[in-house]
């Protein structure tokens, strides 16, 4: 069995309505959000569960805070990982199983991380856009 129908059997069973993208990726869809689990068939045991997009950055001072709070999420939140990409971020948990078949056993987990972590980026950067508007206003 190939590891993106590995996939799309799993996420079926989850009720997650898998498709394969025409990348050969599969995509699902998780509490109204869009979800990829990359295909790396050169390397089965490379999990990489993907949130493309979830940020848009709208300037240069925006972008220096996403840096920061990427870098800071990536720090604090086991597995996941957070990037800034040109105007935009993603955010990955990214893990190796020893066989492709024991996602079942890190899926939830590395979704619940995965979805934490672009909670507090969030928070973060709301937090931090609240703060500069405050010092913007007393100056």
């Amino acid at each position: 069995m190939s590891l993106a129908a590995l996939y799309v059997a799993f996420l079926e069973q989850e009720g997650l309505g898998p498709e394969i993208d025409d990348s050969g990726d599969v995509m699902f869809r998780c509490e109204g959000d869009n979800y990829w689990l990359m295909v790396d068939e050169d390397d089965p045991g490379y999990f990489r569960l993907l949130f493309p997009n979830f940020w848009s950055i709208d300037n240069p001072q925006e972008h220096q805070r996403a840096l920061l709070a990427a870098a800071e999420v990536t720090a604090e939140i086991k597995v996941a990982k957070v990037y800034v990409l040109g105007d935009d971020t993603q955010a990955a948990a990214e893990m190796f199983l020893t066989e492709p078949g024991d996602l079942h056993s890190v899926f939830p987990r590395a979704l619940r991380a995965l979805q934490g972590a672009v909670l507090r980026f969030s928070q973060i950067m709301h937090s931090r856009r609240s703060h500069l508007r405050l010092i913007q206003e007393n100056n």
